[in-house]
């Protein structure tokens, strides 16, 4: 089994965190996931299986046993009505959504530039640009570890929602393997996010991911450049009486009410570029927390419980966190 003691998780988290785990390694196989996971256990400790490190935050010491699931391999099957793809958990997702595009198939262009793993796709049911995960995919591999087994669960047994799902609900419970998505044959462009409306109609698919990658370089900074885990706080959805009180800002129709942008709040509160010890709030997108230099985990903690305390205290809205935090 593939771990080690002091497991430097340094290079493997985009917010570029300084940390490192009781145990760690990287695991490729279900077994030495099923081998981590039941040594965690044997030595009381926690245990945390993590993709890209995209949308976390990590503790400087985690007193815990962290694997990093490089489950690898992809497989594409043509079938009546469409296009069958699998992936390994530890496939890099962005360059699973270009493979597909880039053999002319529509469906998951709206998601490129998205960082992290497939693994790590259904957990968050990652989401962008009007299209979320759970519109296409089939299944989920998974080791349940109720008996340590592996299990195929179904997009409805995933309990899918709004950058949520069922492992968020039953945390530790479920590994994630693998996923299969299915891609129907009559593709059609999905054009309606603000960001691709001057995409004209009909595009094709590498036409979609190009607009998408060049607005979410305009929108979001690179990771590789300046440490960050994309949106740090999900779109609030509220009530009608609670939107009309904040007449400033825009509203969409969501299930259970409607959806208000996270970071308009937090530029009407003033955090557009605040920062705290080295962690700051992008000059440019105050939806985004990026590591400025030398951040710590109480750097970045400090700053998000001071962004949540005043647009609870401003708007009677509460921000729900999205990364993660691991080891606290």
């Amino acid at each position: 089994m593939p771990l080690v003691p002091k497991f430097d998780l340094g290079g493997r988290n985009t917010l570029g965190l300084r940390s490192r785990a009781r145990f760690g390694g990287v695991l490729k196989d279900e077994g030495q996931i099923v081998a981590a996971a039941q040594f965690a256990a044997r030595a009381g400790l926690p245990f945390h299986l993590l993709g890209g490190g995209s949308n976390c935050v990590l503790a400087e010491e985690i007193d815990a046993v962290v694997g990093i699931a490089d489950l690898r391999g992809r497989r594409l099957e043509r079938i009546d009505g469409g296009v069958r793809i699998t992936a390994g958990a530890g496939e890099p997702w962005d360059e699973l959504v270009r493979w597909t595009v880039g053999l002319g198939i529509g469906g998951l262009e709206n998601l490129a530039g998205i960082p992290g793993t497939a693994g790590a796709a259904p957990v968050q049911n990652i989401g962008a640009f009007g299209v979320e995960l759970s519109d296409v995919v089939e299944s989920v591999d998974v080791i349940d570890t109720a008996n340590w087994s592996p299990r195929r669960l179904t997009a409805p047994d995933c309990g899918f929602g709004y950058r949520h799902s069922r492992f968020k609900d039953e945390p530790g419970r479920f590994f994630v393997t693998g996923i299969t998505l299915y891609l129907p044959a009559g593709w059609s462009p999905v054009l309606s996010h603000d960001g691709l409306r001057g995409c004209a109609y009909p595009s094709s698919p590498v036409q979609i991911m190009s607009a998408v990658l060049a607005s979410r370089r305009t929108r979001l900074p690179d990771w590789r450049v300046t440490g960050n885990a994309g949106s740090f706080f999900h779109n609030p959805v509220v009530s009608a009486a609670v939107a009309a009180r904040i007449p400033e800002v825009p509203r969409h129709a969501a299930p259970g009410g409607l959806k208000l942008p996270a970071g308009k709040l937090l530029d009407l509160c003033g955090f557009r570029g605040q920062r705290r010890g080295g962690a700051a709030f992008s000059g440019t997108n105050a939806l985004i927390l990026v590591n400025a230099g030398g951040a710590t985990f109480e750097d970045v903690d400090a700053l998000a419980a001071s962004a949540r305390d005043a647009v609870r205290s401003r708007f009677g809205v509460d921000l729900v966190q999205e990364p993660s935090r691991i080891g606290s």
